[in-house]
């Protein structure tokens, strides 16, 4: 069958145009991990939860395989802030927390102050110190040598600099923490539901998208306080920082004296790295509904979909390089 002859027969099936398939080809091997070191930027609200902090850690311990260029505190809004606006700026002072624990004074220079509300609408960008940079400092880069974007909070901030740039999504590829997996019951998830209007934006304006779901996928990467004890503890600033922290965390949401706890954003610095970490499938982008629901059309563009985390490998990991 000519290519002419399966265009027609798509439009024939299904009633409608059909996709570039070059187009979608290419899109699809944007979505291959990277060969060698690359550049790499984090969008984090990291004051939010402790996971944040140990992804951060990981990442600055990642340096062999990646290039950390900027870092972006990211809005949020729960019970330890008082709205987006404090939530941001309390991440940005935790980023420098952090960096100070690992003595990377060297980095502070490359974090930016995010977003202080959502996307008002899903045409309308927030402007923010870390937006403006995104959509600068992605434009130095292409297609076939990208910029790596690590998303682990609210999407605000990339959503608005695709907004102000939207060709960066051909110089750019974007690993989100986001949503729940699609055969969970509900999609009201943190990362997505505070500002969905950003969420549709990243899942239809088919930039390279990598989406690690919360509930159902990564919701199985967790640890234990007698786990991070033996690993951790004694071992350096951020090590004691990061046992300590995430302790009074879980002792405070989960009392007694037996829990665990999700380190989910972790799994999104791992897809980028060699290692035996996820298992993963190419599948049609949904659709971020305003009622906490995914839509579905098989006519939309592909996008990365980690659907198994090989906890114990990516912990062994983990656990390695934050200690070294």
């Amino acid at each position: 069958m000519s290519k002419d002859e399966a265009k027609k027969e798509w439009e024939a099936f299904t009633n409608a145009p059909a996709p570039d398939l070059s187009e979608q080809a290419k899109l699809i091997l944007r979505l291959k991990k990277p060969e060698g070191k690359a550049d790499v930027v984090i969008d984090t609200d990291t004051y939010n939860e402790i996971d944040d902090q140990f992804a951060l850690a990981y990442l600055i311990r990642s340096d062999d395989k990646l290039n950390l260029k900027a870092i972006y505190a990211a809005p949020f809004f729960n019970h330890k802030s008082s709205g987006p606006a404090d939530g941001m700026e309390k991440s940005y002072q935790e980023i420098l927390r952090v960096l100070t624990l690992m003595e990377r004074e060297d980095l502070k220079d490359v974090v930016f102050r995010g977003s202080t509300r959502y996307m008002p609408s899903e045409d309308e960008p927030v402007i923010s110190d870390a937006a403006k940079d995104l959509a600068a400092r992605a434009m130095e880069y292409t297609q076939e040598n990208p910029l790596y974007v690590i998303a682990i909070g609210a999407i605000t901030n990339v959503s608005s600099a695709l907004l102000l740039k939207p060709e960066i999504k051909d110089r750019i590829v974007l690993i989100w923490l986001g949503g729940n997996a699609i055969h969970w019951p509900h999609n009201k998830e943190f990362n997505l539901y505070q500002d969905v209007a950003g969420a549709r934006i990243v899942f239809g304006c088919e930039v390279p998208l990598v989406q690690l779901p919360c509930m159902g996928v990564v919701s199985a990467f967790t640890t234990s306080g007698p786990e991070l004890e033996y690993h951790l503890r004694g071992k350096n600033k951020i090590c004691d920082y990061l046992v300590d922290v995430t302790t009074k965390e879980a002792l405070e949401c989960y009392g007694g004296s037996t829990w665990t706890r999700p380190i989910w954003d972790v799994t999104a610095v791992a897809w980028l790295l060699d290692g035996d970490f996820m298992e993963e499938s190419l599948i049609h982008s949904p659709i971020p509904e305003y009622d906490d629901r995914y839509a579905f059309d098989d006519n939309r563009h592909f996008i990365k979909y980690v659907y198994h985390i090989n906890r114990d490998n990516l912990f062994a990991d983990l656990f390695k390089k934050l200690t070294k």
